[in-house]
């Protein structure tokens, strides 16, 4: 199981200190780009999960793309 953990950095040593301590648990700090792109695509699923059960408006395709 792989979890994402988010948390202030002045606490994040003694927690990685305790989780190193695990033999059976892997750790594997993030970068802030990473963490930022792993933020984002949850939050674009939260959006389809939304507009598939009818609760938000899909936007047309077209009008998307001339905003780019």
């Amino acid at each position: 199981m792989k979890i994402l953990i988010d948390i202030p950095d002045n606490k994040a040593s003694s927690l990685l200190d305790v989780l190193n301590g695990i033999s059976y648990v892997k750790v594997k700090p993030l970068t802030d780009s990473k963490a930022l792109l792993l933020e984002e695509m949850r939050e674009a699923v939260e959006e389809m999960k939304l507009i598939r059960t009818g609760k938000k408006e899909a936007r047309n395709a077209e009008d998307f793309l001339n905003e780019l």
